[in-house]
């Protein structure tokens, strides 16, 4: 599994717990508290409707009523709002309390009915129970209306438990002012039904009881409606209430168990990559300072086992590079010290008169010093190219003049080795290049040259000039003793040669190649080589045509 995956894996499980445990935890909460507070509210409306039902049921009015609605919205917090369709609202605990009246919220209205219900017993006849009723009536008028007046005045109420479930009402006490008032309201103590009562409960005849009790009550409650209390519209709570938050105390443990579970999981995860990276540390530090053999255990196929064979491949290639600096330095140090060593013998015999400065010595001197001057020359070309620096002069030139102008250049040293050089392929104008021409025979020159040098007499080198697909390619193919598949790797290589003698015989510099290569990739283009040995060789120069 890679790193990548895992530490996904790692961040998807913290998350999904953390996610499922604040879930769990809020989903309970919430449950919990709504619970609780669904019953609160509910013992809160109970509370507020019967304490209002017995005020108007003890009083038999709604009057002074505001005290009883502050005093109820202090005790449960509920913003209440109380009133009749005939009064209109009544009283506003938002008001009694100083405040600015908020809108209110969005639960339905309650109505609170103070009325009493017409109670019967079961035992009564049904033909005198329309007479019962209209008195009953008669009686409740009187007393509620009493009751009303005391309320008004400022007395208070005492009420009783009376027949058929009426209330009776009594003066209490004294006026606010400490002084009682001589018969501040008198009670109408008439007895006897009123003639429309009875008419009104004369209609509520029938057979069945359970008829005529409905209709006797559905007749009390329309014949008192003048004088009874009017039912109490109740109007709780407001939109801006703050409800109840969520406690604070088990969010805390939950957050800190999946902040320890995030944390422990880090730890492993950290322990996971740091040892690893700890590891690179320590051998990169070894490679600053010199220690080329450095290199880090690389298991596993994650980003990071990745990681640790890629420092080690570019262990191996510093540890090569370092042996191919060490090869150059000596490899420029035996070509630059024979033709030195031979220029100094040959100096000092003519200073002291050993030789003789004839002219075929002088030629031979001179030939060495040409050898120094296209080594450091070569030297100087390459360094140039493979930093981006070498000068390019860059046309639109013939593929066909190109090759003939390297085979022209190259002729007479084929000759003289008896090898054939001649070029084969596209004819003048067909092949369209955009370079620089001396730059590319230089190339060419190298690739010629090296072919002819390897080419025993009696062989042939060919340049082959094709186009196709949009790349042109220039093959330089010989008969010569072909190079060996395991020498291929190494044959662009600085001062690489198959022959580690280095003998004059057999090569030159070892520059050419890698001078080659260098030039036709700065052309954007490409060297390829195939070989068979005892058969020849062929390098082609592929370019963008």
């Amino acid at each position: 599994m890679s790193f990548r995956v895992r530490v996904f894996a790692l961040i998807l499980l913290v998350a999904v717990a953390a996610t499922a445990a604040t879930a769990w935890l809020t989903l309970r909460q919430v449950t919990g508290q709504l619970r609780e507070s669904a019953a609160a509210d509910r013992e809160s409306v109970t509370r507020i409707t019967e304490e209002l039902r017995a005020y108007g049921a003890n009083r038999g009015t709604w009057d002074g009523i505001a005290p009883t609605v502050l005093a109820l919205a202090e005790e449960t917090g509920q913003r209440i709002r109380v009133g009749t369709d005939r009064q209109g609202q009544i009283a506003d605990s938002d008001v009694l309390l100083g405040r600015d009246p908020r809108p209110g919220g969005t639960a339905p209205a309650l109505l609170v009915d103070a009325r009493p219900v017409l109670e019967i017993p079961e035992h009564f006849d049904p033909a005198s129970m329309p007479k019962v009723t209209a008195s009953v009536i008669r009686s409740y008028d009187s007393g509620v209306t009493y009751a009303a007046c005391l309320t008004r005045v400022g007395h208070k109420v005492t009420v009783l438990r009376g027949k058929f479930g009426m209330p009776l009402f009594q003066d209490g006490g004294k006026a606010p002012g400490g002084v009682l008032d001589n018969a501040p309201c008198t009670e109408d103590r008439t007895s006897g039904a009123r003639a429309a009562d009875v008419a009104a409960t004369q209609a509520c005849r029938s057979e069945q009881a359970a008829e005529v009790l409905a209709c006797l009550r559905r007749v009390f409650t329309e014949r008192t409606a003048a004088v009874a209390p009017q039912p109490l519209t109740v109007r709780l709570g407001a939109v801006d209430d703050a409800g109840q938050s969520l406690a604070a105390g088990p969010t805390a443990v939950v957050a800190a168990g999946v902040a320890a579970a995030a944390l422990a999981c880090a730890l492993l995860l950290s322990r996971a990559v740091l040892r690893p990276v700890r590891a690179l540390t320590a051998a990169s530090r070894g490679l600053g300072e010199g220690d080329l053999g450095r290199r880090v255990p690389a298991s596993g196929r994650d980003e990071i086992g990745e990681l640790g064979r890629s420092f080690n491949r570019m262990a191996d290639s510093l540890q090569d590079s370092e042996e191919r600096q060490r090869r150059l330095v000596g490899d420029i140090a035996h070509e630059l010290r024979t033709p030195l060593a031979n220029l100094r013998g040959y100096l000092e015999a003519l200073q002291d008169g050993v030789l003789e400065a004839d002219a075929e010595l002088l030629d031979s001197l001179h030939e060495e010093v040409l050898l120094q001057q296209r080594i450091v020359d070569d030297l100087q070309d390459l360094a140039l190219a493979e930093a981006g620096a070498l000068t390019y002069h860059r046309r639109t030139l013939d593929g066909r003049e190109l090759v003939e102008a390297c085979r022209t250049a190259h002729s007479a040293r084929a000759a003289a080795a008896g090898v054939a050089l001649d070029v084969a392929g596209a004819g003048p104008g067909t092949v369209r290049l955009h370079g620089d021409p001396d730059r590319l025979r230089q190339a060419l020159g190298n690739l010629v040259g090296n072919a002819v040098r390897h080419t025993a007499p009696g062989g042939g080198v060919r340049l082959e000039l094709t186009e196709e697909a949009g790349l042109v390619r220039i093959a330089v193919r010989d008969t010569g003793s072909g190079i060996p598949a395991a020498d291929l790797p190494y044959l662009f290589d600085r001062f690489w040669r198959a022959d580690a003698a280095r003998g004059r015989a057999t090569g030159g510099s070892g520059l050419g190649l890698s001078i080659a290569r260098q030039i036709v990739a700065d052309h954007g283009g490409d060297v390829e080589v195939t070989s068979e040995v005892g058969v020849g060789s062929v390098f082609t120069v592929v370019l963008p045509a």
